[in-house]
């Protein structure tokens, strides 16, 4: 996740870049409302992509330490933790590129279902104790 979080916001910055230059932009237009409304989806994607990974992902980070700290990490977690990331990856590369809505919406539903599982689990296994 961090390796993806660190790819996007670079992927962002070569896309701002890239807009700011070939637009010759003032730093008036790049005043962050102005800058909004000039930037086309290839610009803005990828940076409510990167604002996106500092949402749900807060979650498995903090379970996962959790999980390491309270020596509960198995096979059932790391699947679903990968699964997680993978979901995760493919929604970033939809939404950075193509952005089909229906296909993006999926991957963000199945990749919150396997951290809301994992908490679950992790709630269920806490609380039985």
């Amino acid at each position: 996740m961090i390796l993806l979080t660190f790819t996007v916001w670079v992927y962002m910055y070569i896309r701002r870049i890239r807009f700011i230059v070939r637009r010759k932009l003032t730093p008036k237009e790049m005043e962050p409302i102005t800058f909004a409304q000039l930037s086309p989806p290839v610009v803005s994607n990828p940076s409510d992509n990167l604002k996106n990974l500092f949402e749900m992902p807060i979650l498995f980070y903090t379970l996962v330490l959790y999980l390491f700290l309270t020596k509960q990490v198995d096979i059932v977690y790391v699947t679903a933790a990968w699964g997680f990331v993978l979901f995760r990856a493919m929604h970033s590369a939809v939404h950075c590129t193509f952005n089909l809505i229906i296909l993006r919406f999926n991957l963000y539903l199945l990749a919150s279902i396997m951290v809301w599982f994992m908490i679950a689990r992790a709630a269920l296994i806490h609380f039985s104790h």
